[in-house]
């Protein structure tokens, strides 16, 4: 490849504090490019979720100082389960564990999305993070983007990576998309004390992580915070709620019923659980293109999917990564190198797992993940040898 580095640095700015826009961030900081990061909440939360995270995810956070801060608080994956809805036959169980990260380098992580953000604010300088910045104009020009913000303030980048998640502003504003469409679907999500578990003598029965299998429907349950607490997530089919929304309460009485039949131990999590939220499960086409002049997307702001894979922010990840490895190959300026191979490697990946997501199908039968779990985003080829990656199978 060309060797096109001069002295000049690059200025990139990152719109979107969630973990794509951070770990960006803290990628681009190991080749020694500072980003300014533009969120626009006021403040961070601990929003109410859990997160799995498999080894191709894992490998990233490691090589950027991050798993060293999430560990205390996560919990190590030794076997992920899957059962039937009603009697628990096993249907397959992965063996994770010791044997994962001898196979791909890393275990398979369970965490709550709170601390995970946090340990990403930790290696991700504070004064490179701009909170209370909600983007509202983006111009790209031949040699800059001028970005505007609702609080009055405006900046002059050499680039921009829309990294604002599913509603992405950025990509509304330069891309051309088709809208979203309704699954007929629901999730319903929470969190709370595994003590109220324990409560009812359930605590060593529930495992690490199960995902029961119904005939339209399925609850999968797993523990975060290093087993202090315990998140469940859903799919059931509905057609009346459209709300796109995770922070929108739910009726317990509801979840419930809609869950009468499960096993026992299904029936005991939701009986213990206390309050739920519920959202609108959308699907969203692949785009053909996720860059434009000096702006590019990343994560759900160019590929979101469904959730029935625990791969959305594992590609978020993958594609920060690989982008950073870009940027820092090309050299200053040559965005439209980098960008071109980025989307060369990304874009078939993210496709094939945006179309297995969908199916939701993933482990429900024997599976190998290995083209999933292995994938490794610091050494996939790049420039002449892009595209050349394997299909997922």
């Amino acid at each position: 490849m060309p060797d096109n580095r001069s002295s000049h640095a690059p200025r990139i700015a990152i719109v979107g504090a969630g973990i794509g826009g951070l770990c960006l961030a803290a990628c681009l900081r190991r080749i020694g490019v500072r980003a300014d990061v533009f969120e626009q909440a006021p403040r961070f939360a601990r929003i109410g979720a859990g997160i799995m995270l498999a080894p191709n995810a894992v490998n990233i956070l490691n090589a950027i100082g991050v798993r060293e801060h999430l560990e205390p608080t996560s919990v190590t994956l030794t076997t992920l389960q899957n059962r039937a809805w009603d009697s628990g036959e096993p249907m397959f169980d992965l063996e994770l564990g010791a044997a994962a990260e001898q196979r791909y380098g890393a275990p398979f992580l369970l965490a709550h999305r709170g601390d995970l953000h946090a340990a990403l604010l930790r290696v991700v300088p504070p004064e490179a993070i701009h909170p209370g910045r909600e983007l509202v104009g983006i111009c790209p020009l031949d040699d800059r983007v001028e970005l505007r913000f609702a609080d009055g303030s405006a900046g002059s980048f050499d680039a921009v990576i829309g990294a604002d998640g599913v509603h992405s502003v950025v990509r509304r504003s330069l891309f051309t998309t088709s809208p979203p469409s309704f699954t007929g679907r629901i999730a319903y999500r929470a969190v709370f004390d595994s003590a109220l578990l324990a409560d009812r003598g359930l605590a060593p029965e529930v495992g690490p992580s199960t995902k029961w299998w119904g005939p339209d429907r399925h609850i999968v349950i797993y523990y975060v915070s290093g087993g202090a607490e315990v998140y469940f997530t859903t799919s059931v089919p509905d057609d009346t709620w459209t709300t796109e929304s995770w922070s929108a309460e739910g009726s317990m009485d509801e979840l419930r019923a809609e869950f009468e039949g499960f096993h026992p131990q299904v029936q005991a999590v939701l009986a213990a659980c206390p309050r739920v939220n519920k959202w609108a499960l959308y699907d969203r086409d692949p785009l053909p293109g996720w860059s434009t002049g000096r702006v590019a997307l990343l994560g759900d702001a160019a590929h979101p999917m469904t959730p029935f894979m625990a791969q959305g922010a594992a590609t978020s990840m993958e594609d920060a990564a690989v982008l950073s490895r870009c940027l820092g190959e090309a050299g200053p300026e040559n965005f439209a190198t980098a960008f071109a191979w980025y989307e060369s490697v990304r874009q078939q990946r993210t496709a094939r797992i945006q179309a297995i997501s969908r199916s939701n199908t993933w482990l429900r039968e024997r599976t190998d993940p290995s083209e999933v779990y292995g994938y490794d985003a610091w050494s996939v080829p790049f420039g002449d040898s892009a595209g050349l990656e394997s299909s997922l199978t």
